[in-house]
């Protein structure tokens, strides 16, 4: 088959499945919301706090990698996609492909969004422009993240009941408890492109570059289920 096919079927599964719009109308809500309330006190670092409900709006985009790869594990709706697209590398780069796209483009309109309701004064628009196109590849690769784990799982809610807990609780004990190690950790190291300034190990692109290799460790874990585990 085809690759435009396979693309348009799983995007269609995207669409049809309501859930998905709605966690990623969920991020924008989320996100926009959190923003325009924290941008009231600048702080020292007007950027992360202009872009500041980033951080509660990422759980929608994990819910939203977790939640379209989980869908295949009900009803034996893998064996149907599989059965149309043997070739199991092919289909699971159309899932993720179908994963990437939408949220990648919801991060960007969100950051830009957030940034003005925010009323964040004094950043330039080279600040700006590299927050948004940051926070938008950070949302797509944290998302990624949770499709791989969703494929190694082979369960929405045990993704979610690792990641949602790392993110809102351990991520923040681990960061206070480890010092510079904490940089390393997927969210941490993404989230330094949300800074005006970053005194730690990695700059804005290095630590998106440490959690994109987080979420193709989890992507290979996960064609590696698929392939070798799913029937």
């Amino acid at each position: 088959m085809p690759n435009a096919p396979v693309l348009h079927s799983e995007w269609l599964k995207i669409r049809t499945l309501r859930s998905l719009p709605a966690t990623l109308g969920a991020l924008f809500a989320v996100t926009t919301a959190f923003s325009a309330l924290a941008g009231a006190d600048t702080g020292d670092d007007p950027l992360f706090t202009a872009l500041f409900g980033v951080l509660p709006g990422q759980i929608a985009a994990v819910s939203f990698g977790a939640l379209a790869m989980a869908a295949e594990y009900h009803g034996g709706a893998l064996r149907v996609s599989l059965a149309a697209v043997p070739r199991r590398g092919r289909w699971f780069a159309a899932k993720l492909t179908a994963v990437a796209v939408p949220v990648l483009l919801t991060g960007l309109v969100t950051a830009a969004t957030a940034l003005a309701a925010a009323r964040a004064d004094g950043l330039t628009g080279s600040e700006q422009a590299r927050a948004i196109i940051g926070c938008g590849l950070y949302l797509m690769l944290m998302a990624l993240f949770a499709t791989g784990l969703t494929a190694v799982f082979r369960s929405g809610v045990a993704t979610l009941s690792v990641l949602i807990p790392f993110l809102l609780v351990v991520s923040f004990v681990v960061g206070d408890s480890v010092g510079t190690v904490a940089d390393f950790l997927p969210d941490k190291a993404g989230q330094t492109v949300l800074h005006r300034t970053y005194d730690g190990s990695l700059g804005p692109w290095s630590g998106l570059a440490v959690t994109a290799l987080w979420a193709a460790a989890a992507l290979l874990a996960g064609a590696w289920s698929v392939r070798r585990r799913d029937t």
